[in-house]
């Protein structure tokens, strides 16, 4: 796409003048791009072989505070740095800021492997044990997002509080609506196709001020690199028109949650082949997809945490409101945690449990790894649901809080045999200090039903 360099594009760029700077970022614990910005002509004489960052980064939590008690970075090993190695594949223009390209890093220790506990290494790893098997992988998450009539400073002036969504009605599919908030819209949609993620569409969702883009589908990796980018992107392109956008999973209780249903497929080594589709199948699965779907809802609970990584992520699970509250699958029923959508060689999973606060890298990489238990097992697929899920008895609930997903993560024999001891254990303890966060402040809620009344 127009918006993708070579590095010989970038040098001849920076020779013009047209791209003065470079960002390097890595995504970081919360999906967050973490990184620098270089004046083009050091970037390509010394940043573009490595750059180095403080180890503290893949330890912060949401707040960017030094978090106690990890293994991999803390006050007693001094917080020293690790190693950004750019990728040139992930070269591209940011045409929202004047004179400025993007490339994306790898985290790396200073013998040039990648830190294990970083999350693209995560995904790479998984994509790794798929490649090994003669497989690919391609993903498409969509993403949901409320934006306000505000800036992101005035809405913390005003603590949150009485904020003005662009829209006052529910908008799903509204083009009316939607017609408003197109300035901020289509600059979305024409800022990323410049950037090289490529939009199909954007749409209005079931909330007041509710919007939602959707991307082409790609590599897994390369999805989860435009994912971050789109995040970021779209904040960015938000804040320029003075406007504020939010991904919590919910912003209000009385609103939808806003999610990040994931796509996902196999295919040959080469992209050529489709391996999810049986014609000769009653509903076109083949045996590799059955069992990868079954392997999804044997650890759906196990996974939770990579789907789902904040107090505010279990809030979104609510009855009748398109979130959805039971781990089971069916053939296009969106009171269903897993879909089966599309036909032909374009059948494949959906898996709604995510909110639009997840992590790519971390959500695709256990979705692989379940898949691929699922496989190795030769796991059969239950029976479709059919039905309203929300409502049904004794199937297979989604993790209610965070604490019920972080113990269930805590006892995954799959997960920590295929991510690592290690890895498991640094995820936990940034769940746990979340749990640990939480429980220790005062909410609104609880002043207002007991400042007088208890």
């Amino acid at each position: 796409m127009a918006g993708n360099m070579t590095l010989k594009e970038l040098e001849a760029a920076i020779a013009n003048g047209t791209i003065d700077t470079v960002i390097v970022a890595f995504p970081d614990m919360q999906g967050r791009l973490i990184g620098k910005r270089f004046t083009g002509a050091f970037f390509l004489d010394s940043a573009l072989h490595e750059t180095h960052a403080c180890n503290y980064l893949l330890t912060v939590d949401i707040d960017m505070e030094p978090v106690p008690g990890y293994q991999a970075a803390s006050w007693e090993k001094g917080y020293g740095d690790f190693v950004l190695k750019p990728v040139v594949s992930s070269l591209r223009r940011i045409p929202w800021l004047e004179g400025t390209a993007l490339m994306l890093a790898d985290v790396c220790d200073h013998h040039g492997d990648d830190l294990a506990h970083s999350p693209r290494a995560m995904l790479k790893a998984q994509l790794k044990r798929l490649s090994e098997r003669g497989m690919s992988a391609f993903f498409a998450s969509e993403l949901e997002f409320y934006v306000f009539d505000e800036t992101f400073e005035g809405a913390s002036d005003k603590r949150w509080r009485d904020l003005k969504t662009m829209g006052n009605y529910i908008e799903d599919y509204n083009i009316l609506q939607t017609t408003k908030n197109e300035p901020l819209l289509r600059a979305i949609r024409n800022g990323l196709m410049g950037a090289g993620i490529p939009v199909e569409n954007s749409k209005g969702e079931w909330g007041p001020g509710q919007e939602e883009v959707n991307v082409r589908y790609a590599e897994a990796l390369e999805m989860a690199d435009q994912h971050v980018i789109m995040k970021n992107g779209i904040k960015e392109i938000a804040h320029l028109q003075n406007r504020a956008v939010t991904f919590m999973a919910k912003w209000r209780y009385d609103l939808a949650g806003s999610s990040s249903h994931i796509h996902s497929s196999l295919w040959d080594a080469k992209a050529k082949k489709p391996l999810f589709m049986d014609a000769k199948d009653p509903l076109g699965m083949s045996a590799t997809m059955k069992s990868w779907l079954a392997g999804h809802l044997r650890h759906a609970s196990e996974m939770t945490y990579f789907l789902a990584p904040y107090i505010n992520s279990y809030k979104r699970f609510q009855v009748g409101t398109f979130a959805p509250t039971k781990a089971v699958w069916s053939v296009d029923n969106r009171t269903a945690g897993y879909r089966v959508v599309g036909e032909g060689k374009s059948i494949r999973t959906e898996c709604r449990i995510g909110g639009a606060d997840l992590n790519p890298y971390l959500a695709f990489a256990a979705l692989i790894a379940a898949g691929l238990a699922g496989m190795d097992e030769k796991l059969p697929l239950e029976a479709e649901f059919a039905g309203d899920a929300y409502g049904a008895a004794g199937i297979r609930e989604v993790p209610k809080t965070l604490r019920d997903a972080l113990a269930a993560l805590d006892g995954s024999a799959m997960l920590r045999s295929v991510l690592g001891d290690a890895v498991v254990e640094h995820y936990l303890h940034t769940g746990r200090w979340e749990q640990f966060e939480y429980d220790r402040r005062i909410t609104d809620w609880e002043l207002q039903r007991g400042f007088e009344r208890y």
